[in-house]
């Protein structure tokens, strides 16, 4: 039997090529696509209502005589057209009209509309109502089912889209729409068959719940939001069988391993948490197996990832391999090149550096040493997934800020471990905690460990909000922690978007702050200097040299100073909570109590405040993240635009996060199926399947 995915939107009525084509915007190709595009809200349309009925804010439908029309000058040009029913007069307004319309609306013309009251110029108004000319003695038959209004495009309007659902809703008896849901599944969970899901859907009856539709909770979408939930698992489970079944070098805890962490350890001047340790543990194991690890390690600020980043490069070099570790910033990846060779040169492990910045004979020097294997542990950026860079045995790829980049760097950085034949394991590490529900769903092709402890001695940051008009105020505050021997930061993120307004907002920040702070070195760092110029202002600011560090958002991810005890951070309402957390945890590296200030601009908007209000209230970056989710949503907390993250069509992980733990639990079965899951993808994701990739 043909299905509605195998008919063009061509075969409907009134839709040509041009129209086809429009509708591909919206990723509508054929009469599944169609009835997959489901209503965001409904109207009723069922009862007329006299115009005395009405009032501001009230939507409904009216049928009325047209009086007369005019196109009214002023300050915007306009259609003012005056009707009439028994109960009185009202006007319609239009601002964007044609000739023909005008023709159209004449004198004794009946019209049936639907729109909402407002006030304006002349009383009562309706603006842009949608109508519809009565034709005398024709039937003018009343919907007798809640009127849908559907996401639209430019070329599209409601009445065309409502009228070519209505067609493709009548192909339904004719052709098929599979049911990609297994009979015990929709029964276990007591969910409507899929014809039946869409037809009420796009035509609901009177009595249907509203509120539950209006929030996606109705039943009929339930089905829908299970199946794309589903649908978006498997492709990640798939991903994670495709990837390991490929071969990986094998990293045992042999003697030679035992013996380096052991040293390694020692010469720590800290001891590792419970948490780090559980974590390694988790790693270790996982590194043993000859099918690559693909695990994502999320940890607060300062939890010591890197530390749990070392001990697992210890374990694949003293197995023969080697290691990349790639940062999204310079100054993140010199932090990690200082770390690692402070703790590993010791143990006569050879460290090689590659960024943009490397020139000539230094990067000739590095890319030889990786090629040939005498370089055990490569750190660098994104240029480590650059043509022309080869490694001899990349057996480990850790990456840290994983939301920082793009899905297909870090399938490259993944593609440079296939000169010898096997697939690196992959360590992703984040300091950005996503919360529990988000990382069932966005990474459900890595295993997951949490560090969810400090390091003893770590005391809570106290954040304060201050209004920026008390900035004199802030500035005593600096002087007097500056006085103390302590040093502080001060951030501007004057426009969030644009960096070269940031970096001139910091550099006036400079100079007045050098006129406030007499006697106190201040200092510059932006994301437009020139890497070498960075590394020297975070050198000095590090070495004590300097005693506030003016910076943009730049040092978000970034450099630890112990002795940096006071951060003050300007406009914090431009910012989402996890960025102003990871500012925040640039002080409290050390034993000091440190200080957050979020200087904010009035008036604050409900969420500016809200948002605030959470940063005062916690230090814990779990329950940061989750109220990041919360008010922003999971597309922005989780970077869909950096990490090529699918969005849902009409899942929504925040509100429908309740059936994750219950997908997790189907999943498995129907991946015993291939046809069926492939089906799946293909009617959900399609040709974005390539998201996950990492």
């Amino acid at each position: 039997m043909v299905t509605l995915a195998d008919i063009e939107l061509t075969q409907l009525k009134g839709v040509g090529k041009k129209l086809a084509e429009t509708f591909r915007k919206l990723e509508i190709e054929n009469l599944q696509d169609l009835l997959f595009h489901l209503p965001f809200r409904y109207e009723d349309r069922t009862r007329v209502h006299p115009i005395s009925a009405f009032r501001p804010g009230v939507h409904g439908l009216f049928e009325v005589e047209v009086m007369s029309h005019q196109v009214a000058q002023g300050r915007r040009r306009s259609l003012e057209v005056k009707v009439r029913d028994q109960s009185g007069f009202v006007i319609l307004r239009f601002y964007y009209f044609s000739a023909a319309q005008v023709k159209q609306l004449a004198t004794g013309v009946l019209l049936r509309c639907y729109g909402e009251a407002r006030r304006g110029k002349s009383g009562m108004e309706f603006y842009h109502p949608e109508y519809k000319i009565m034709v005398t003695g024709e039937k003018n038959k009343i919907p007798d089912t809640l009127t849908p209004v559907y996401p639209l495009t430019e070329g599209i309007q409601q009445p065309r889209i409502r009228t070519l659902c209505t067609q493709a809703l009548s192909w339904l008896e004719r052709a098929d729409v599979q049911d990609l849901l297994p009979l015990n599944v929709r029964n276990e969970y007591q969910l409507p068959a899929l014809k039946y899901a869409l037809a009420y859907l796009h035509r609901p009856p009177l009595e249907a719940d509203q509120i539950a539709m209006l929030e996606g909770e109705h039943i009929c979408q339930q089905r829908l939001i299970v199946e794309e939930l589903l649908a978006h698992h498997l492709s990640l489970l798939k991903l994670r069988m495709r990837l390991q079944a490929n071969p990986s070098l094998p990293c045992p805890i042999e003697l030679s391993a035992s013996a380096l962490s052991a040293r390694f350890i020692a010469g720590l001047p800290f001891e590792l948490t419970g948490a780090q340790q559980r974590v390694y543990q988790e790693i270790s194991q996982d590194l043993t197996a000859n099918r690559p690890m693909l695990r994502l390690v999320q940890g607060d600020v300062g939890s010591g990832k890197t530390v749990v980043a070392a001990l697992a490069a210890l374990q694949v070099v003293a197995a023969g391999g080697q290691v990349a570790l790639m940062a999204p910033t310079e100054i993140l990846a010199e932090q990690h090149l200082l770390n690692f060779q402070a703790w590993l040169a010791p143990l006569e492990i050879k460290i090689a550096w590659l960024s943009g910045k490397s020139k000539g004979k230094v990067r000739e020097l590095a890319l030889s040493e990786m090629r040939e294997g005498e370089a055990q542990v490569v750190i660098g950026t994104h240029a480590l997934f650059q043509d022309g860079v080869e490694f001899h045995n990349l057996a480990l790829a850790i990456i840290d800020e994983q939301h920082r980049f793009g899905v297909h760097q870090r399938l490259s950085l993944k593609n440079k471990g296939l000169k010898s034949g096997l697939h690196p394991h992959q360590l992703i590490m984040t300091a950005t905690p996503i919360p529990r529900t988000l990382a069932m769903s966005a990474y459900a092709d890595l295993d997951t460990s949490v560090i969810d402890e400090l390091p003893p001695g770590r005391q809570k940051i106290e954040t304060f909000v201050i209004p920026d008009t008390r900035r004199n105020d802030m500035v005593m505050r600096v002087l007097k922690a500056c006085q103390s021997g302590c040093q502080a930061y001060w951030v501007c993120t004057l426009i969030e978007e644009s960096e070269t307004l940031q970096c001139q907002a910091a550099e006036d920040t400079l100079v007045w702050l050098q006129s406030q702070l007499t006697g106190m070195r201040v200092g510059l760092v932006h994301g437009r200097m020139k890497a070498v110029d960075k590394s020297f202002m975070m050198d000095q600011f590090k070495g004590g040299r300097i005693d506030v560090l003016v910076a943009t958002t730049v040092i978000e991810v970034g450099v630890d100073v112990p002795n940096a005890s006071l951060i003050v951070i300007e406009n914090p309402e431009r910012l989402g909570l996890a960025q102003l957390h990871q500012l925040r945890g640039r002080v409290g590296r050390g034993s000091l109590q440190s200080y957050c200030a979020l200087m904010y601009h009035s008036p604050l908007s409900a969420h500016g405040k809200e948002r605030l209000t959470v940063m005062r209230e916690s230090n814990d970056g779990f329950v940061i993240a989750e109220k990041d989710l919360e008010i922003r949503g999971p597309g922005e907390v989780l970077g869909t635009r950096q990490t090529g993250l699918i969005e849902f069509k009409i899942a929504d992980l925040q509100r429908d996060q309740d059936w994750l733990p219950e997908i997790k639990k189907m999943a498995p079965k129907i991946a015993q199926n291939p046809k069926l899951t492939e089906q799946l993808i293909q009617r959900w994701i399609g040709s974005r399947r390539q998201y996950g990739e990492v």
